[in-house]
């Protein structure tokens, strides 16, 4: 198996806030429990269920993620578009002979809808695991470096033993990705090429 360069989805790969925001507010108009959408786009990285615990008492938070990822295709799909650079990013992988994994909190089938619907080829996927959880994956696919925006993805990365690439175009911060662990930092994908270009001949200058 070759070598595979890993990759959270929500804003790395995809700014998904148009369309997550939108199914947000049709979760208000279908359960009539308010969700401040604008708030909840705002720190997305971790499992729906994190997010739905602030809004709902936890006897309906399943419920919740019932009816949620029922709205989902319907409202969030079409509205989101790649980030900067990840259609270059992702090319310039497959150019250094090395495999597209991507590792998500998002269920596995609505993070395909995204993927396909943009054009976004990944040669494996594995949803629904955030954090530590995210770690099996990451080795089980071969993943030599794993990219994401949150400090969960940095500490996957760690916990799996590989350089943890962090891209400041979610919540997080740069210095909260580097304290998290990352290898390296970047203000978003469109430097990426560029840092393959070196790590994947060599340990290369850090980012940092």
């Amino acid at each position: 198996m070759r070598d595979a360069v890993g990759f959270d989805l929500d804003m790395t790969l995809i700014d998904s806030r148009p369309g997550i925001r939108e199914t947000y507010r049709a979760l208000t108009a279908e359960t009539g429990v308010h969700v401040d959408a604008d708030l909840a786009v705002s720190r997305l990285g971790p499992p729906l269920r994190t997010e739905l615990r602030y809004w709902f008492p936890e006897e309906d938070v399943e419920e919740a993620v019932t009816t949620f990822r029922a709205l989902y295709p319907d409202h969030a799909v079409t509205p989101s578009r790649p980030t900067p650079g990840a259609v270059e990013t992702l090319d310039a992988v497959r150019a250094a002979g090395l495999r597209v994994v991507v590792v998500t909190s998002k269920l596995g089938r609505l993070a395909r809808l995204h993927l396909d619907h943009l054009g976004l080829h990944a040669d494996e996927l594995a949803g629904d695991l955030f954090s530590e959880g995210k770690a099996a994956a990451l080795t089980e696919h071969g993943v030599r470096w794993y990219v994401g925006d949150h400090v969960g993805d940095m500490i996957a990365a760690r916990t799996a033993g590989v350089p943890g690439i962090g891209v400041a175009t979610g919540p997080c911060s740069e210095t909260e990705l580097r304290e998290a662990g990352a290898s390296y930092v970047l203000p978003d994908l469109t430097v990426f090429p560029t840092l393959l270009s070196e790590i994947a001949v060599g340990p290369g200058p850090s980012a940092r």
